[in-house]
């Protein structure tokens, strides 16, 4: 979690986010990029550039988009002041880009080798629509190609006492091994608890026979495997969580895309806005940098 970028757009849901940013910069020893994304001007008089011009286009969107730019600039100098105030030794740096919110994350994760994003988001409900539409955060989770972080509630004291991996334990999850150690070295004392949700005696034990087998085989420390008893997972980790009263959920998530997502959707997806905590998920095969000098690969063999 060495380069953490931050979308904004001076929400509470995303200022929720930076505060939680900023301290894991913190105790991380990472830097912190504050992105907010103008949509493009739509007479499509040209793009415009971050020394607050266009490259063309007519005299009214010139100052339209101006006017724009300089209270974007003026809102963004109060985030950087704040987190110069609660944050000093936390580098902070600002960025304007155009387009969309997704394609301009998704290029900024290359360009400036971000390692994390953190995204606010809005507590949805658990029944939605089948054909509802995603979140920006949803669509993050899935297209990233770094691990994201949701933040849905206020955290001014962000500390990581109880984390839980959400899995089925299947072979896959060994992948996430390297990151949950990554977690414990940066949360040092944490109570990391194993959950898988299953329903049914024969199910239970099976589910909790291959958590302690995770356990064993990887030594973790301070762990507690948990079965959930409950149909489906989603509704299984969302009561769980907040009973256990967690302060991070760590999930794999594979990305599905075209008619297995609409019909299926990604049980990460869900969870990462459904779930009061804050929510960590990243895909298998993605590298996990959390602290300075660590960083681990969960590359496929």
């Amino acid at each position: 979690m060495q380069h953490i970028l931050v979308p904004t757009d001076f929400s509470p849901e995303a200022h929720n986010a930076f505060e939680v940013a900023l301290q894991l910069a913190q105790r991380t020893g990472g830097r912190v990029l504050l992105l907010h994304v103008l949509l493009d001007a739509p007479s499509g008089g040209g793009a415009m550039v971050t020394t607050g011009g266009r490259t063309s286009g007519g005299d009214l969107d010139d100052l339209f988009m101006v006017r724009r730019l300089q209270m974007t600039k003026h809102r963004m100098a109060r985030l950087l002041a704040e987190a110069a105030e609660t944050a000093p030794a936390v580098r902070v740096l600002d960025m304007v880009e155009t387009g969309t919110l997704e394609e301009a994350v998704l290029e900024l994760i290359g360009r400036h080798q971000i390692n994390l994003v953190v995204i606010g988001a809005h507590e949805h409900a658990s029944a939605r629509p089948l054909f509802g539409p995603d979140s920006y955060a949803e669509r993050l989770v899935r297209r990233a190609t770094c691990p994201v972080l949701t933040v849905k509630h206020p955290a001014p004291a962000f500390a990581a006492h109880t984390i839980v991996f959400a899995s089925d334990f299947a072979p896959e999850a060994d992948r996430a091994v390297p990151a949950l150690r990554q977690l414990q070295a940066a949360f040092p004392g944490a109570m990391l608890r194993l959950l898988d949700v299953a329903t049914g005696a024969a199910r239970r034990a099976a589910a909790l026979a291959r958590i302690h087998d995770f356990a064993r085989r990887h030594a973790l420390p301070n762990c507690q495997p948990t079965v959930h008893d409950e149909a489906r997972v989603p509704a299984g980790i969302q009561p769980y969580a907040a009973d256990a009263h967690t302060d991070l959920v760590v999930m794999l998530s594979h990305g599905h895309t075209g008619l297995w997502h609409l019909l299926q959707g990604s049980i990460a997806e869900r969870v990462a806005v459904q779930t009061a905590a804050p929510v960590l998920t990243f895909h298998p095969w993605e590298q996990i940098e959390v602290g300075a000098g660590a960083r681990t690969s969960a590359q496929p063999a």
